[in-house]
């Protein structure tokens, strides 16, 4: 009961701060792509399913980007049955942190990230201690399919740990944030950073409580952002302002992002990349059927550029070639 008292009264704050709710019809009236079009219209037309493994398994993902030159956070080691968790304490000799998921996980579940150990115990990010008891039951937890999509026996990926870009300090909690761009016939038509909240949990799941902001494609700057479907301009833990924040290696960022269809083969995908301190733009994974809450992240409906994309006479090879007209197109500056 304390927990519900306490949602509503943050969703009351949140009321008298900001603007009301985005209303149905104002998104319709911008052009806004629902699920069912872009199931029928996107998806199915554009997506073969013989490609559709190669983005639903994260261990392929990383293979396949590995092997193209597609810079990604860097693989420690595979889990694949039950006999192997008496390994890990091997896998792991010498690394203070690293991340745990499943290669079949959705939603973000599944997903452990260590932060450092302490006398034979391991630090989550946050904060929380926990066992190498405890680790191995997490790890067998996603062998069993606990995580994975349609429950089926899975993997384990022991991969390196995404350090945060101070560029987001100010307005994330606790979490990395990701960037996500929606690529269309190697075209990105729209793009948006997902920032950690406390509410969160400090995930970048905007179902969860995350906050949205829609990006500038001809600046990578940030645009206002979208939180449980309300429009605001500050971070609602920090009070920073999210508007204007320029993102760095921006054209890396979508070259990336371009880069992927050509790996895929997929004509309507999503790319998640994060933003390392040290390494710059990572692909974090791809998205065959990605969500349409870009959309109110950006307070601009996908339905017209996409058009304007299937209406070109040709579409460069080059990727780069690609993102710059994209940027073109789109781009609000």
């Amino acid at each position: 009961m304390n927990a519900v008292v306490s949602r509503l009264r943050l969703l009351r704050r949140l009321a008298r701060r900001n603007p009301p709710l985005i209303m149905p019809w104002t998104l319709r009236r911008q052009g806004i792509l629902g699920m069912n079009r872009r199931n029928a219209d996107y998806i199915m037309r554009y997506n073969r399913r013989r490609h559709y493994p190669l983005v639903d398994d994260k261990l392929q993902t990383k293979r396949l980007a590995e092997a193209a030159g597609i810079a990604i956070p860097d693989l420690y080691g595979v889990i694949e049955i039950e006999h192997q968790v008496r390994e890990l304490d091997r896998i792991l000799e010498g690394r203070t942190d690293f991340v745990i998921k499943p290669a079949h996980g959705a939603g973000g579940t599944g997903i452990m990230v260590l932060t450092g150990r302490r006398a034979g115990r391991y630090i989550r990010a946050s904060g929380a201690v926990i066992s190498a008891d405890d680790l191995a039951h997490f790890v067998s937890n996603i062998l069993s399919g606990m995580y994975s999509l349609g429950g089926m026996p899975d993997r384990a990926i022991l991969e390196y740990r995404v350090k945060p870009h101070p560029i987001f300090d100010a307005v994330s909690h606790q979490g990395v944030p990701d960037i996500r761009t929606i690529v269309f016939r190697g075209m990105p038509v729209a793009t948006m950073v997902r920032l950690p909240t406390r509410l969160s949990d400090g995930k970048a799941n905007l179902h969860q409580g995350a906050v949205g902001a829609g990006i500038d494609l001809a600046t990578g700057r940030t645009l206002d952002g979208v939180w449980l479907n309300r429009m605001l301009d500050l971070h609602p833990d920090s009070g920073n302002r999210i508007r204007g924040i320029e993102i760095p290696d921006w054209d890396k960022l979508l070259e990336l992002a371009a880069r992927s269809h050509d790996l895929t083969q997929l004509g309507y995908l999503g790319v998640d990349v994060v933003l390392d301190r040290d390494k710059g733009p990572l692909v974090l994974e791809y998205n065959a059927r990605p969500g349409l809450s870009i959309q109110i992240a950006n307070q601009t409906g996908l339905l017209a550029r996409l058009e304007r994309v299937e209406a070109l006479p040709e579409i460069p090879e080059r990727a780069d070639e690609r993102v710059a007209l994209a940027k073109e197109m789109f781009g609000r500056a």
